[in-house]
């Protein structure tokens, strides 16, 4: 029996959705909870496992004799590469896999805090009519400039969104996109100070890595217009929380859409909880129930390619 465990712990419904897609042979389970001791527990007896959020540690690896682990998603920064590498485990991801549904989310939230959407909505909830009050900080999208920070399949997806909005749309990459790809995009490079001071808007839809961790800092915001948005859908630890909330609540900028967080699930104390002009949503951008089945599918697919000895999905491989 092949046994592949899902990390995330994860309901019996969705164990039952996952089991359609097995080979003959496998059974899925999961874990009690996110605790070491228990990941490690678990892990006894696994060949497979997948991780949606949950750490994939060098003890957890160490720990136990897995042939490989997959990425339910894209970004790998939960998951120890070298320790993976030491101990000879392959680890995947589904490349490109969520990246219309993230950079739908990414508008989503852009669309949500200029039309001052949640604000309105929370003060219905409050009793309030908040009409008056939010025209002031209203405004449209069509026709400002979008900065995106990372250029890959999601910041491409949101690019090609945004070219319906008319707006123009900044760039920064390490490596820029050829003059054909920002054709196709309708994208301009800029380095980040320009973007940064540019830009109308600003979204982060780049890795997170030694390059770009802290990269949105108290510094970074100041280059900002007093009057921009700021969005997160990559990874938490690109931005520094606590700097982002004293910029809202000093008034350096109008809002922010943040749907990831340096620990998540987010803790009661993160200071971007409960401030007006700030959007928080639980890491739901690259969610998608329509989804679910080729991302599985997929998933499974490399899984099995270990299993056989044959060759996974190139462009998914990561160790």
């Amino acid at each position: 029996m092949t046994k592949l465990l899902m990390l995330d712990p994860s309901s019996q419904d969705r164990l039952t959705r996952l089991q359609p897609f097995l080979p003959e042979g496998w059974e899925v389970s999961t874990t009690s909870s996110r605790d070491a001791a228990d990941q490690i527990a678990a892990l006894q007896g696994a060949d497979f496992a997948i991780t949606g959020d949950v750490p994939v540690t060098r003890a957890m690896l160490e720990a136990s004799n897995l042939k490989a682990v997959h990425k339910w998603g894209v970004g790998y920064d939960n998951i120890d590469l070298e320790a993976a590498k030491d101990q000879g485990v392959r680890v995947f991801r589904t490349t490109g896999s969520n990246a219309v549904a993230v950079a739908e989310t990414t508008l989503g939230l852009i669309l949500a805090l200029n039309r001052n959407l949640a604000r309105g909505h929370v003060g219905i909830l409050d009793g309030k009519w908040r009409k008056g009050e939010l025209a002031v900080t209203s405004m449209t999208l069509s026709g400002r400039t979008v900065g995106i920070i990372g250029m890959g399949y999601i910041g491409s997806a949101l690019a090609r969104l945004l070219r319906g909005f008319g707006c123009t749309v900044l760039y920064s990459k390490r490596t820029p996109l050829t003059p054909e790809q920002e054709a196709e995009t309708g994208a301009r490079f800029a380095e980040l100070d320009e973007l940064l001071q540019a830009s109308d808007v600003v979204t982060l839809n780049c890795e997170l890595n030694a390059s770009t961790k802290n990269l949105i800092d108290a510094a970074a915001i100041a280059k900002m217009k007093p009057d921009a948005l700021l969005v997160n859908a990559a990874r938490g630890g690109i931005l520094v929380e606590a700097d982002l909330a004293e910029a809202i609540k000093n008034g350096q900028l109008r809002g922010a859409g943040i749907d990831v967080f340096s620990i998540e699930p987010i803790t009661p104390d993160n200071p971007l909880i409960g401030l007006d002009r700030v959007i928080l949503t639980p890491h739901i951008g690259a969610i998608s129930a329509d989804s679910f089945a080729p991302t599985v599918t997929r998933m499974i697919a490399n899984l099995q390619a270990v299993q056989n000895g044959t060759a996974p999905k190139d462009i998914d491989i990561l160790v």
